[in-house]
């Protein structure tokens, strides 16, 4: 079974690597659709929430690479980052990986369509996907330089898809892949961490009771860590039915001396960042390999502020300062980043599937509510994912 699956992820890369520079639209499908616009939320500039607009008439999403497909949006899913490209963050760096050979006029990529998560049914296929079909349904986390999924429809490569676990609705999906792949790439791919080392480890996650933060509990208890979680003293019973050992409150005291009182940690998650680096990597176990990864990085603030070469060069002289720094001291600093994987979030489906992971969510809203949506993103203090039902529990 392992040797079908890893064949099945070999031939997802090799098709990817097969997707060609240039191509005209809808030439890589084997269907034509009869439809050229779609609804959707977009945004004509960056602001506040005033600049989100419904339309009717969006671009309908073509098929560029025939690695790619459409896929029908039944739920999409809110991070905090779709709050923050909203107001223009990370600009100059999604610009250019939108468009590497700067060919395209500043503002091109609006009208923007916002949203990260994805969970609908497949409509279209280009014809070098051979591991879906129409009618498959699908989840996804959608990779902020790519137009979203607050739309009727979405175009993603099929590297980036993953068949939705049959165990949870459209709803509850969509609550799951942007947060599980930042988590994944934070602990597994940065941190090291898999099923078969993590038993008995020390996992410290700084920030526990928001989307990374509730997936990061449930992927390393079902791993066998020993999970220590902070979070609001509200939010204690939320992250200790999803498997978290100790529970401190942040709001009780000075929170680094309460953590330190709990022992030395094999790897730190940070979702909070500011003032807790300076602390935080005082809590690892020294000369034993421990880690502490954050996902509060200046990277796009570099790039927005300086320009994408300097702020690519700040970035680079501030990260590699750190890590010095720290190891002479005997532990490992890391940035994490989000990265899109269908390989990935196959396992994820097959954890949900098996009752080892569940969707948090913290609140659904109509597709006529995305405003509102984004209010109670921007309040801020989340028990779990905001969710927006594209379409009703019957698809209509």
């Amino acid at each position: 079974m392992r040797i079908i699956k890893r064949l099945f992820h070999l031939e997802r890369l090799l098709v990817r690597l097969k997707a060609p520079c240039e191509s005209n639209s809808r030439s890589f499908s084997s269907s034509r659709p009869c439809r050229t616009v779609m609804p959707a939320w977009v945004i004509d500039k960056y602001g506040g929430n005033d600049v989100l607009r419904f339309t009717k008439n969006a671009s309908f999403p073509v098929l560029n690479y025939p690695n790619e497909v459409v896929v029908k949006v039944l739920a999409a899913g809110l991070n905090p980052i779709d709050v923050s490209m909203r107001g223009g963050y990370g600009a100059a760096s999604l610009a250019m990986n939108r468009d590497p050979l700067n060919l395209n006029q500043a503002g091109s990529e609006f009208p923007l369509i916002l949203g990260r998560d994805v969970s609908g049914v497949i409509m279209e296929c280009g014809l070098d996907v051979k591991y879906f079909k129409e009618g498959d349904e699908v989840w996804a986390a959608v990779p902020p330089w790519k137009q979203g999924t607050l739309a009727e429809f979405v175009v993603l490569s099929g590297n980036e898809v993953s068949f939705k676990p049959k165990s949870v609705s459209h709803t509850e999906a969509a609550a799951i892949p942007y947060v599980a792949m930042t988590a994944w790439l934070a602990l597994v791919n940065t941190g090291g961490l898999t099923k078969d080392n993590c038993s008995k480890k020390r996992v410290l996650i700084l920030g526990g009771s928001g989307g990374v933060g509730t997936f990061a509990i449930q992927l390393v208890k079902a791993w066998g860590a020993h999970v220590t979680v902070t979070c609001s003293q509200s939010a204690e019973s939320l992250v200790r039915n999803l498997g978290a050992d100790d529970v401190v409150d942040y709001t009780a005291g000075p929170v680094e001396q309460s953590l330190a009182a709990c022992g030395k940690f094999d790897l730190i998650l940070d979702n909070v960042g500011g003032d807790t680096e300076r602390w935080a990597l005082g809590l690892l176990k020294p000369w034993c390999g421990a880690k502490y990864v954050t996902l509060v990085t200046p990277f796009l603030q570099n790039t927005d502020l300086l320009g994408v070469a300097d702020g690519m060069l700040q970035t680079a002289a501030t990260v590699a300062t750190k890590a010095i720094k720290h190891l002479v001291k005997g532990v490992h600093y890391r940035w994490g980043f989000f990265a899109p994987s269908g390989p990935a979030l196959d396992d994820v489906a097959e954890m949900v599937d098996a009752g080892q992971i569940r969707a948090v969510v913290d609140e659904v809203f109509s597709f006529s509510q995305v405003p509102q949506a984004f209010e109670k993103m921007e309040n801020g203090h989340a028990r779990g994912k905001t969710v927006v039902q594209i379409k009703g529990p019957d698809g209509s």
